[in-house]
């Protein structure tokens, strides 16, 4: 009887971790949308006039977004794909675990892409000081809503 409730125990366990793994890609589905059309935004913009008449700030904000929106697909892509490969391997927990970093490693990418391109677009329309406050407060917002918030919660608990 003890090996039963045991078995039953790991396959509640595995279905847990699968219920989880499950509900990461579901988020990671949400998110990928904005991330793609970031990236597209950003594929075409060498391939207007102005920006042969980007400031060398303005060439570095175009490169750390374009390559933090690459590296976010990538990572947020990743789970998807080793959930695919792998999901009738018994696997579900470290499919979890390694699928919940690269989602989180995505969200940062995100993060800086968005704030870089903030900053790219605002110092196109207002140079100077007002693209630079701009950025700084989109970070700020990025930061508190999907770092700050989250961590201090988990703390608490």
């Amino acid at each position: 009887m003890t090996g039963g409730s045991a078995g039953a125990e790991e396959h509640t366990g595995q279905r847990d971790a699968h219920e989880e793994l499950i509900e990461l890609l579901n988020e990671i589905r949400v998110a990928l949308p904005g991330v793609q059309v970031l990236f597209a935004f950003l594929l075409t913009l060498p391939f207007t006039g102005r920006f042969d008449r980007l400031s060398p700030a303005q060439e570095g904000a175009f490169s750390v977004a374009f390559l933090g929106a690459a590296f976010a697909l990538v990572l947020l892509l990743a789970p998807t794909s080793f959930h695919r490969l792998r999901f009738r391997a018994g696997d579900e927990e470290a499919m979890l675990r390694i699928s919940n970093r690269l989602s989180i490693g995505g969200i940062a990418c995100v993060a800086v892409s968005l704030v870089s391109a903030v900053f790219l677009v605002a110092d196109l329309v207002h140079p100077g000081p007002i693209a630079v406050t701009t950025a700084a407060v989109v970070g700020a917002l990025t930061v508190a809503l999907w770092l700050a918030i989250p961590a201090r919660r988990r703390a608490r608990d």
